[in-house]
């Protein structure tokens, strides 16, 4: 087997007289081997230490802010300018004061995006519901660490939780937060990590603490009846779904529906928006309502502004006269994102590896992340005291013969000897006899040592109770619901969202009965410009105005509650509503179709179809003479798409299209003058939009098909001179009394 040619790698020159040899040189590397090498790194950074969170409810960014915090004594300490905790923190982490600050901020109370804020804020910190709402520099606002703070650092000291080397090696920092409470659930977190992301929505403190509770007591519990929904800072309504809920807390995935709530102000006549979803912002929603009155989408409103101040959010709608409040908001809810969905996605690093959980799996996984917690500080404490008792039992056994332990001192030539000679004059060990010896001379009588030994059965005590704890995981539980018991009783809050119970048929809210219907006349012009008259206003006026050389080439009697399609030369479709278009008269050239439809540039629309069930068929007529039937039912969607593409074939250029809701007999007509009819039972429909279809009428050579259209009874002298009994046909010229009534197709 031949050996696999190797190549060298070309060697770069160093840097010769501030010139780089072999700059401009290509240098061939593997795709495959450079992302694995240059790229996958930056992913598993990404992902295991910025954009994830862990089981203590904190990403890397946030643990070291708080800890730093924490380290400056801002727990119980005096506020301190922004700056300064912005400056310190970057000990820990070396990647900007703003990125720095904006993690503060949304910790922070006065940002108010979070249920409990970690961070006591003083100053202009911005709204998490304001998109344009900036806040002020960190050297104008002050912070220090909220009261639930004491829950994230209690016993931090005593080895709960691992500590690790800064990025330089100055100091050390915790890899997890001993957190007392489900902080992971009690807060919202969202991150974007490379091919994945994270998106936690928030749960009320009291019912996480009681649900987390009941399931130490009881694996098997139910916690929808504890935890009937999450619960969001802004207070907005949760649009109550079980089924859906039920889905989330297996599986960590799913969409939860939140609906702003409003007041109507009877004495303005105007609605006041209080509360909005926590996706969503006062910019966004005031930007669509605007843009739903200006395309007439939506009228009965005259004007909107944002009134949001010091007493909080609050978007003011003011209503026309006449207009109901309650149903205005069903269609904004359904228009705007005054109701949006929150899409959960509990993503979550457990041991270092990413996890989407759902809650009872992510509490239960926080469960046995405080056991740990709870039994490494009682380990730590257990030898403290056991510390503590061995020197205080040396301590007692110089009680004993305090005049002993003089004279053994005094009578020692060299003070590296006083810690041996004690030792072997009261049988003690080494730490027993360093710390007798260093006793303050003061100290050296019967009151201060009885006092100290008073201690000893105390310890004992206590030291059996810790190492009883330590030998019983059940204890250890019952230490971990007392916790949540008082966290609860000291920092929780009732529910700032309330739920919603809502039956099927006030979810699925149909807009267009609230679209007037009455009698319209539809009139669409070869140039493109399309006219919506009234019959009122028609009688008043019949004479329709047009452009120079352009005619009316389809009049329709329909009403205002239905929908167009109007098609074009590019293949593509349009959609409408009879209602998107503003009644007008006849001595108005009417809207321009590709221009209020927003067509592509250079593009025409060639027929209109109205319809309201979406019945009947379209025939295609092509120049090369096939035809494609196609059911109008092809262009329904259940969506409110207002474009199609591929609505026709583009094999051979479109001559006209024939619509009709039922069969009938269609005149083709071509260039040469021949007439044929054909009954539109005789093709077959194709399930296929942009089919070619079949070939009706025979062409001689330089000729095409120029029109189709429903035949009407009584236009031929002889209709049966057109017809055929089998296709493709020739079809036939007109006869001379045709031609004497000059009756034609088009």
């Amino acid at each position: 087997m031949a050996k696999k040619k190797q190549t060298k790698k070309p060697m770069l020159k160093p840097i010769t007289n501030g010139v780089i040899a072999n700059a401009g040189d290509v240098i061939e590397q593997k795709i495959a081997s450079t992302i694995k090498e240059n790229y996958m790194p930056y992913a598993m950074s990404v992902i295991m230490s910025r954009a994830i969170p862990e089981i203590d409810g904190f990403k890397p960014s946030h643990r070291k802010l708080l800890y730093m915090m924490y380290k400056m004594g801002l727990l119980t300490g005096a506020r301190t300018k922004s700056a300064n905790i912005v400056g310190a923190t970057m000990k820990l982490n070396p990647h900007g004061d703003s990125a720095i600050y904006d993690t503060m901020v949304r910790l922070s109370r006065g940002y108010e995006a979070l249920l409990h804020p970690y961070i006591d804020s003083k100053g202009n910190f911005g709204k998490f519901y304001s998109r344009d709402m900036a806040w002020a520099a960190s050297r104008y606002t002050e912070a220090k660490l909220d009261s639930i703070c004491n829950e994230l650092f209690a016993d931090i000291d005593k080895d709960t939780v691992d500590f690790v080397d800064n990025y330089d090696n100055t100091m050390k920092e915790p890899v997890l937060l001993p957190a007392s409470f489900p902080s992971v659930l009690v807060n919202a977190n969202t991150g974007i990590a490379v091919g994945m992301a994270s998106n936690i929505c928030s749960f009320n403190l009291k019912e996480i603490c009681e649900t987390t509770a009941a399931l130490i007591r009881d694996k098997d519990h139910d916690i929808i009846s504890t935890l009937p929904a999450p619960d969001f800072s802004g207070g907005a309504q949760i649009i109550y779904n079980e089924e859906t809920l039920r889905e989330i807390y297996r599986t960590g995935r799913g969409s939860i529906k939140v609906r702003s709530i409003y007041e109507y102000d009877k004495s303005q006549h105007c609605i006041d928006i209080l509360n909005i979803p926590p996706t969503t912002t006062t910019e966004v929603i005031i930007e669509k309502v605007i843009d739903l009155v200006k395309s007439g989408k939506v009228k009965e409103i005259s004007d909107i502004r944002d009134e949001t101040g010091i007493d909080g959010l609050k978007i003011t709608i003011d209503l026309k006269r006449g207009t109901d409040p309650d149903k205005l908001m069903l269609k904004l809810f359904k228009l705007t994102t005054l109701e949006d969905s929150f899409s959960c996605n509990f993503n979550v690093l457990i041991g270092g590896v990413p996890m989407v959980l759902g809650v009872k799996d992510l509490l239960n996984e926080w469960i046995a992340f405080r056991i740990e917690c709870i039994r490494r500080r009682t380990y730590f404490d257990l030898n403290k005291k056991k510390d503590k008792l061995h020197l205080l039992e040396g301590l007692q056994l110089i009680l004993l013969d305090i005049d002993k332990a003089v004279k053994i001192v005094r009578e020692t030539d060299e003070e590296a000897e006083v810690v041996p000679n004690l030792m072997i004059g009261f049988g003690i060990d080494k730490v027993q006899a360093e710390y007798v010896a260093e006793i303050k001379l003061r100290h050296l009588n019967r009151e201060y040592i009885l006092k100290h030994t008073s201690q000893i059965e105390q310890l004992k005590t206590d030291i059996a109770e810790l190492e009883a704890i330590l030998q019983s995981k059940s204890r250890v539980k019952t230490i971990i619901v007392n916790e949540l018991k008082n966290v609860a009783a000291k920092y929780g809050t009732e529910r700032k969202c309330p739920l919603l119970y809502l039956d099927e048929s006030e979810m699925n809210i149909d807009l267009s009965e609230d679209i007037p219907d009455y009698p319209v006349h539809l009139f669409f012009t070869k140039e493109g410009y399309f006219k919506k008259i009234t019959a009122q206003s028609l009688r008043m006026s019949s004479e329709q105005k047009l452009k120079e050389n352009d005619t009316v080439v389809q009049k329709i009697e329909t009403t205002n509650n239905t929908e167009l399609l109007f098609f074009t030369d590019k293949c593509q479709v349009y959609k409408a509503k009879v209602s998107d278009f503003a009644d007008t008269k006849a001595s108005v050239f009417g809207d321009y179709i590709p221009a209020k439809l927003k067509m592509d540039e250079g593009e025409s629309a060639v027929f209109m179809v109205n319809t309201k069930d979406y019945t009947g068929f379209l025939l295609f007529a092509f120049e090369n003479g096939k035809i494609a039937k196609v059911e109008l039912s092809a262009y329904y969607t259940k969506t409110n798409r207002k474009k199609l593409i591929n609505a026709y074939s583009d094999k051979s250029p479109l001559a006209d299209v024939g619509y009709s809701k039922e069969e009938c007999e269609f005149a083709i007509k071509s260039s040469a003058g021949r007439i044929l009819l054909v009954h539109s039972a005789t093709l077959a429909s194709k399930s296929t939009k942009s089919t070619q279809g079949v070939a009706v009428m025979r062409l001689k050579k330089g000729h095409r098909v120029i029109s189709i259209e429903p035949y009407v009874e009584g236009s031929f002298s002889k209709p049966s001179r057109y017809r055929t009994r089998s296709l493709p046909a020739l079809g036939a010229l007109l006869d001379e009394n045709d031609i004497a009534t000059q009756l034609s197709i088009i």
